[in-house]
């Protein structure tokens, strides 16, 4: 068993029938795809399929804007002032600002209803990058992560996005050359987030957004912005907007001490509103005097300076039926920004249809919002806040750990099928068999998501689950949850999570004193840590894998790590990184792995090429060849085939290389594995050109390889369409 990550054939689309995970999971019910808008057993499947790839996308990612934008009006002209003309200067320039207020204070929604409202100025389209969201808590992973959301707004397929951080904003800055864009950068923390993320396109326009006020942005040419609360005055518009003006206008005096006692922060004044749209007998003046009442008697409970907030949330809080109530307590629990109705009901350990009930309730007095596009829940941060401190007050000791455990625990499972899903034949340490054991798998039923898609759109949320569940504890399902969960980034590269999560897990396998599944983990994190150029960390890790694995006494992890070691020398020192490979393929023999054995020849092969070593190179890969098509790795294979076409070439065999990268591409064809398809064809094309093969043939094969990039959103085409220009235009 070994991580090669190319050994595995687009995923078809599955159904997802209705399964039950027993006890341990709350008898949780997943249904549908989001991709058709249905709910089946009151749970949405969080999946969307991602953007087409290709030059031409328009990006369209600022959130909307939800209700009529009534205030604002002077800091609105001066984004206009700033960012807004047309003059000759500004369409030459790149244009940098900074909004910077409190939580709460309604930064994003400004700049979303000027950005709505200012689309003629981006013709090319807006993207949103929200820093929340993004994992990263070190080494610029957030930053690196940032910027691949920003390629693959822009059609940068996935296959075509370096690995490297220093590479990915290199290629935005060339993807972003030619465009006038507008990039929103949400919750930025610190000026690094916002100097990788400049867009080069004159007349674009980069916006961030920070709770402080980032004044070395400021050396960077940044107009900065600061976003006040509401004064009275836009309150009271606010208020008017939402109840009408007769309800708010009747008592002035009353409404203006409503808003006071907000201090003008939009989010309490909205959850006020509904309340005054939604309780029969409320009025103005009744709430003033509930709201003052209830700030001198909750003066201890209160979110940071703000006594009011909290008791502004409490009011509606105490209206709550007792079973809405405890769905709002526990919620508030749930690792992450958002969460579908599935981990809702796990949460509270509760059937699906009876959580989909009370989040429906809660969604009503605007405590959560359901203003996700694929359906799921969020919290405003002040509300979330408030919702925890009623939770640790009212509920009993433990309570929070039990709704950990139980949402790791649905997320462990539908993790675990995932990973089967995409690759069955992977090494894993941990033993799931009886979590797994009765329960139907979601990703084999007919007409359900791809696994792929699912841990795509699940992953920053499986982030914030382990980084949960080491607080609490579960150190045994830390490190069970990191290992499934690795699968996704050997197909899309989200460095800054892929780290931390195999951080998180390899410290979670070293507390269990588990060293098989600490080396595993170890050599896996050297991965992200050399995309990330930190190769002197990768190195660490993995010597320390491999004492873990020698610990372990397991054949098949020692083999994995000589394997990982082999690709760490060969950036620096390929005559250590044969020694590995080989090494590997020993083990792997040893321990009776033939489809290891094969892939680590593979990799040997490649690099005794890398040496200069042809001739060897050629016998390794021939063999491995060999043996990858007796375990029916046709996709390795394949691979493999276009190596030895490399190969030959090196060795002056043109003739016998045609031949072997003819056939490699073939094969990769028929294993739909186009991006080494199209490495195929331009390496046949060069041989064919320097040997005066047919012109027609050359271009076809150009053609089609233009054609794999262009359709992957790879900026590679380009230099392969001026190729096909340039010589083959004519023809």
């Amino acid at each position: 068993m070994t991580d090669n990550t190319d050994n595995q054939a687009d995923e078809p689309l599955k159904a997802l029938a209705p399964v039950s995970h027993g006890n341990d999971l709350s008898g949780v019910v997943y249904g549908p795809s989001v991709q058709a808008h249905q709910i089946h057993g009151g749970i949405t499947f969080q999946v969307q399929p991602p953007p087409a790839p290709g030059p031409d996308v328009r990006p369209d990612e600022v959130p909307p804007v939800l209700f009529d934008f009534i205030n604002r009006t002077e800091e609105l002209a001066r984004l206009n002032a700033l960012f807004g003309d047309h003059s000759e200067a500004s369409a030459r320039r790149v244009g940098l600002g900074l909004v910077y207020g409190l939580r709460g204070v309604g930064k994003t929604s400004m700049i979303s209803y000027w950005a709505e409202h200012g689309r003629r100025l981006f013709p090319d389209g807006q993207i949103y990058v929200d820093f929340d969201t993004l994992g990263g808590r070190s080494g610029g992973g957030d930053v690196s992560e940032a910027a691949r959301h920003c390629l693959r707004a822009l059609g940068v397929g996935e296959p075509a996005i370096p690995s490297s951080l220093e590479e990915r904003v290199a290629m935005f800055r060339s993807c972003s050359a030619r465009r006038r864009l507008l990039v929103v950068l949400d919750n930025v923390r610190h000026p690094g987030q916002v100097r990788a993320l400049l867009p080069k396109g004159p007349g674009s326009v980069l916006l961030a957004t920070s709770h402080a006020r980032l004044g070395e942005l400021i050396m960077l040419g940044a107009k900065l912005l600061e976003l006040p609360p509401f004064d009275r005055a836009s309150g009271l518009r606010l208020l008017a907007a939402w109840c009408g003006e007769e309800q708010i206008h009747t008592d002035r005096s009353a409404a203006e001490r409503v808003v006071d006692l907000c201090c003008g922060l939009p989010e309490a004044l909205s959850v006020l509103a509904a309340r005054l749209q939604t309780t029969p007998g409320l009025t103005v003046t009744r709430l003033a005097d509930e709201l003052a009442d209830e700030t001198r008697r909750l003066a201890g409970m209160s979110l940071g300076e703000e006594h009011s907030v909290s008791a502004v949330f409490d009011l509606t809080y105490r209206e709550l039926p007792p079973d809405a109530a405890r769905m709002y307590r526990l919620a508030a629990w749930i690792p992450g920004r958002a969460f579908d109705t599935g981990t809702a009901a796990a949460a509270a350990g509760l059937a699906p249809g009876t959580a989909q009930a009370l989040l429906r309730t809660l969604e009503k007095t605007r405590l959560l919002d359901k203003a996700m596009p694929d359906g799921r829940y969020r919290f405003h941060d002040l509300v979330r806040l408030h919702a925890r401190q009623r939770a640790e007050e009212e509920e009993p000791d433990g309570a929070r750990q039990g709704v950990i455990h139980r949402v790791v625990r649905h997320y462990l499972a539908l993790t675990a099928f995932a990973d089967r899903a995409v690759r069955q034949d992977r090494l894993r340490i941990a033993d799931l068999t009886d979590l797994l054991r009765g329960a139907a798998d979601p990703f084999a039923s007919v007409g359900g998501p791809a696994p792929l898609d699912w841990l795509e759109a699940e992953h920053r949320t499986l982030l914030d689950v382990l980084r949960a569940a080491w607080e609490a504890g579960l150190a045994t399902e830390v490190w069970q949850l990191a290992e499934a969960f690795t699968v996704l980034f050997l197909h899309h590269r989200h460095l800054a999570i892929w780290r931390e999560s195999l951080e998180l897990g390899a410290r979670a396998a070293a507390r269990c004193v588990e060293p098989a599944a600490e080396g595993r983990l170890r050599s896996l994190l050297s991965r992200p840590l050399m995309d990330l150029g930190e190769f002197d960390t990768a190195r660490a890790e993995l010597e320390r894998a491999a004492a873990c694995a020698e610990v372990s006494g397991h054949l098949v992890l020692q083999a994995s790590v000589q394997e990982f070691l082999g690709r760490y020398w060969e950036h620096c020192d390929i005559d250590r990184a044969i020694a590995s490979y080989q090494r590997s393929v020993e083990l792997n023999i040893e321990a009776g792995e033939r489809r290891g054995a094969a892939i680590a020849a593979y990799f040997l092969g490649c690099a005794q090429d890398a040496r200069g070593d042809h001739a060897a190179a050629l016998d390794t890969l021939l063999q491995a060849r060999r043996r990858l098509l007796a375990v029916a790795d046709a996709r390795m294979a394949a691979r493999a085939t276009l190596a030895i076409g490399v190969a030959y070439d090196h060795l002056g065999r043109p003739a016998e290389a045609i031949d072997a990268l003819s056939e490699a591409a073939e094969m990769l064809r028929a294993q739909k594995a186009a991006h080494y398809e199209a490495q195929a064809l331009l390496a046949l094309a060069d041989i064919e050109e320097r040997t005066g093969a047919e012109r027609a043939a050359v271009r076809a094969h150009l053609t089609r390889a233009w054609e794999i990039y262009t359709q992957e959103g790879n900026p590679a085409a380009d230099r392969v369409r001026e190729r096909l220009d340039g010589r083959y235009g004519t023809e």
